[in-house]
């Protein structure tokens, strides 16, 4: 199928940091095979924040995250996306409320992924239907565009980072900003991929000692700001929490750490896309599935913590218990050594 050399393009990946982070890929593809087109993506907030500003994007469209619920909403959503005149629609979410836009926006060609992949109603709204060949969500995503006979290899992210971000972190952390730093995230959706407080205090130790290095913990929300302020606690003061930020900075912290230690979150995928190596935590999920993609990175996995999407949600961080701190702080001291290697050789 071929399209114009002017395409008015929709992408719907509406929500989850990381995914939406792992779906730039796309929208870089999409930019190389059509300079001339317009591209527009539809998304929540507060994902809106790291897309604001991509080189490749015409417009953001800032879907409200209840607009489903309401018809006066559908309606609203319904005649903003149809004066756009969208010729085809790119849904890697594949999920009801991601496809529902692309139908209401009443492009002819809605792209999205086959079943399994492709749940709710997704399957029945959009109307060319990709089997992905791969497992990464990276690698997914890009297989959408068969659908345009288009095979993509070639993968960038180009995740914006602005200048007053660098400049908030670079005021708030001067010292470790000029001096290198390991960026601990101790967060995460479920429960279930959380590592124990008091095991990333012991890695955050171990950088100092051995390693001089420091550490950096960042957060979001209450909750996650209670963790970190434990971790810098048990840590004896190996670690300081970061301030707050919203995600340009963090984008902008991530981007000048040595490297990201922490589960699968959006912030290890933020932190991998702005090349920074990443010492990846995983225990309900997989890293083959959503590892911080590209090379220079770490994932440690014991075992697989199997089920259902919701049983994994809900269930105990057992597969991550299983996850040693002496297992962690090798891998750290090899990012580390790989580090050093890569300045010695460019000197």
């Amino acid at each position: 199928m071929s399209l114009s050399q002017f395409p008015r393009i929709l992408i719907t990946r509406l929500s989850h940091i990381g995914d939406c982070v792992l779906t730039l890929p796309l929208l870089r593809a999409l930019r190389r095979k059509f300079p001339a087109a317009f591209i527009a993506w539809a998304v929540e907030k507060p994902a809106d924040l790291l897309l604001c500003g991509h080189p490749d994007l015409d417009q953001l469209i800032v879907v409200p995250r209840d607009w489903l619920r309401s018809p006066r909403s559908i309606f609203l959503q319904r005649s903003a996306l149809r004066e756009k005149n969208f010729d085809i629609v790119f849904d890697p979410q594949s999920l009801t409320k991601s496809a529902a836009l692309g139908w209401l926006s009443g492009a002819k060609i809605r792209v999205g992924m086959s079943k399994p992949f492709g749940r709710e109603a997704a399957p029945w709204l959009n109307n060319r239907l990709e089997m992905p060949s791969t497992s990464h969500l990276v690698d997914r995503t890009l297989d959408l565009l068969r659908a345009i006979d288009v095979r993509e290899t070639h993968v960038e992210f180009r995740l914006p980072i602005d200048v007053a971000s660098l400049s908030f972190v670079r005021d708030r952390l001067p010292k470790l900003a000029s001096s290198g730093f390991i960026a601990i995230n101790p967060g995460g959706t479920w429960r279930s991929k959380q590592w124990e407080l008091d095991r990333f205090a012991a890695v955050a130790d171990f950088a100092r000692t051995e390693l001089r290095i420091s550490s950096i913990v960042v957060w979001a929300g209450d909750d996650e700001r209670k963790m970190a302020e434990q971790i810098v606690q048990r840590s004896r003061n190996a670690a300081i929490a970061a301030p707050a930020t919203n995600l340009r900075q963090l984008a902008a912290l991530l981007s000048i750490a040595e490297m990201y230690v922490g589960g699968d979150t959006g912030p290890m995928h933020i932190a991998a896309a702005v090349g920074t190596p990443c010492v990846a935590l995983f225990g309900p999920t997989r890293a083959i599935d959503s590892g911080p993609y590209g090379s220079g990175h770490i994932s440690l996995q014991a075992w697989y913590q199997s089920g259902s999407s919701r049983e994994r949600r809900s269930a105990e961080n057992l597969a991550m218990r299983d996850i040693t701190v002496e297992q962690v702080c090798a891998a750290v001291a090899t990012v580390h050594q790989s580090r050093l290697g890569s300045i010695r050789a460019a000197a």
